[in-house]
């Protein structure tokens, strides 16, 4: 089973760079989006997701944020949210409940210029975090998505220039640690712990992409049991038509 995760950066813009041809040569059998900027009314999905069981979370503010799951299986179960109203405004969460696992598709909020909403950030994080430690006592867990955050200095292009940046922020590291320490496994760190210059955004501006000056921020954490069914973690930064690329997993 082959999962994939990517943050679209708005997916009626996705639509029209490629993306049906990305479904055909990865072929995932579950799709997580993040920042689809859309309702389902207003996307007309290609055929090439003929067949996939659909599932959004859109916020509640238009063309804005935004996430959505494309699955082969039918979930047992699905849930949009959180479930705690102040932080289900953004369309950030959905889980997917199957035989073996629950899977959590997150686009985590971005603590934004000069850290203004870090505060909140944190806050956001922790009731994300007990969100996935909850799930976790029934079976394992997988999340997945944009969290917003170069977790150590190997995921970042220029961690000294960068350090109280947004998503670079102390803080926001600490809090990743935090959810990792929950019981999660960064599954690309656990293939590769030594890799460098393998990112997943790099901003539009001064050729960033070209020149690979980028930060490693999506991710698939796994429940520590469950790691033994991960084969492998993958980037995918041949995958244009958005500011990230794809990440992906291969469960056995």
């Amino acid at each position: 089973m082959k999962l994939i995760s990517w943050n679209v950066n708005g997916i009626r813009a996705t639509l029209g760079k490629g993306f049906g041809d990305f479904v055909t040569s990865e072929k995932p059998d579950i799709l997580c989006l993040q920042e689809t900027k859309a309702r389902p009314e207003q996307v007309t999905l290609p055929s090439e997701l003929d067949g996939f069981h659909g599932y959004w979370d859109s916020a509640k503010k238009p063309g804005y944020s935004g996430t959505a799951i494309f699955t082969r299986e039918q979930p047992l179960d699905v849930r949009v949210g959180l479930g705690v109203d102040e932080h289900d405004m953004e369309g950030r969460v959905l889980t997917l409940e199957y035989p073996d696992f629950h899977l959590v598709n997150v686009y985590t909020p971005n603590s934004q210029d000069g850290l203004r909403r870090l505060p909140y950030r944190l806050t956001w994080d922790a009731v994300f975090r007990r969100h996935c430690a909850e799930l976790a006592k029934t079976k394992p867990v997988i999340f997945c998505g944009d969290l917003n955050v170069a977790h150590q200095e190997i995921d970042i292009a220029r961690p000294k220039e960068n350090r109280f940046s947004a998503g670079f922020s102390d803080e926001e590291r600490a809090s990743f640690t935090e959810l990792l320490g929950a019981g999660f496994t960064d599954s690309f760190r656990h293939f590769y712990p030594d890799k460098k210059d393998a990112y997943s955004w790099w901003s539009f501006r001064g050729g960033a992409r070209q020149r690979n000056v980028g930060w490693r921020i999506d991710y698939f954490g796994v429940s520590e049991p469950f790691m033994s069914r991960v084969k492998d973690a993958e980037i995918l930064p041949h995958i244009t038509g958005s500011d990230h690329c794809p990440v992906a997993i291969t469960l056995a």
